[in-house]
């Protein structure tokens, strides 16, 4: 079969425009794609919801991919391992509690399992702001992550949705960019608390204690949370990450059903 370099291109442009603008009004959308927020997207898309996740960086995975220090190692607890055994991460143990894995095929999993559940995933985009109506944020802002890079002054587009997940880790973007135009959150001071040193016991625990919303609309996971809440790093083990990315996703379809948010994919 000849091969043409334009209708190569014109495949592309075509298939992206059509499936960009179907996810301009979701019902959840995820600002980056680390563990927490993979796996929160998991579960949210599994469950019937339309789910968009943005990241900033060419790949996605945060953290993960590195391990410890760079040896693609990471560790999860007893808790937790059945979040990467379901999704057919191999797991070794030496019988302490402690379960190893594949920092590489963690993270190529989480990602492959998200959009396998039906959550679409758009790398090199950033969220540089909300969008607020009536105090509840239904919307983020997004714009090139070259862009950004660049320095360019080019205006963004805007992406409605029900609900708004700050997945982007120890810089807990959002949240930032939530704190300066409305000033308060559902925090001890109403501001964001900062990300203590590392303690991995009490980082894990507090990871997912701390997944929750934090404006009308916006909910924290992994990392985020305790840099918005106060508490400590936990270093490369991803157990608290993991359940965290399950809680938020929980928080959320619970939410929905007092909120009555109806699920889109069910009336396609």
């Amino acid at each position: 079969m000849p091969i043409d370099e334009v209708i190569v291109s014109r495949k592309i442009v075509e298939r992206f425009a059509k499936e960009f603008i179907s996810d301009l009004d979701v019902d959840v959308i995820v600002a980056g794609a680390g563990p927490a927020s993979l796996t929160a997207a998991r579960y949210l898309a599994k469950a019937g919801l339309k789910v968009v996740i943005f990241e900033r960086k060419l790949t996605p995975g945060g953290g993960m991919w590195g391990g410890g220090m760079t040896f693609p190692i990471i560790v999860v607890q007893e808790e937790s391992k059945q979040l990467l055994e379901e999704i057919g991460v191999k797991l070794e143990t030496s019988g302490d509690g402690y379960y190893t894995a594949d920092s590489v095929e963690a993270s190529a999993k989480l990602i492959a399992s998200a959009i396998d559940a039906g959550a679409r995933l758009y790398n090199t985009i950033s969220v540089e702001d909300v969008v607020i109506r009536q105090d509840r944020i239904c919307g983020v802002v997004i714009n090139s992550s070259a862009v950004e890079v660049a320095g360019l002054h080019v205006d963004p587009l805007a992406v409605r949705g029900k609900y708004v997940i700050d997945g982007t880790g120890h810089p807990a973007e959002v949240v930032h960019v939530v704190v300066r135009k409305v000033g308060k959150l559902s925090t001890p001071t109403g501001k964001i608390e900062g990300e203590k040193s590392m303690w991995a016991e009490m980082g894990e625990t507090m990871t997912v204690e701390n997944t929750i919303e934090v404006y009308p609309g916006l909910f924290v996971t992994g990392m985020a949370c305790n840099a918005v809440m106060g508490a400590p790093r936990m270093g490369p083990i991803f157990g608290g990450m993991l359940l965290s990315g399950r809680k938020v996703a929980e928080l959320i379809l619970e939410k929905q059903k007092t909120d009555g948010i109806w699920n889109k994919k069910s009336e396609k």
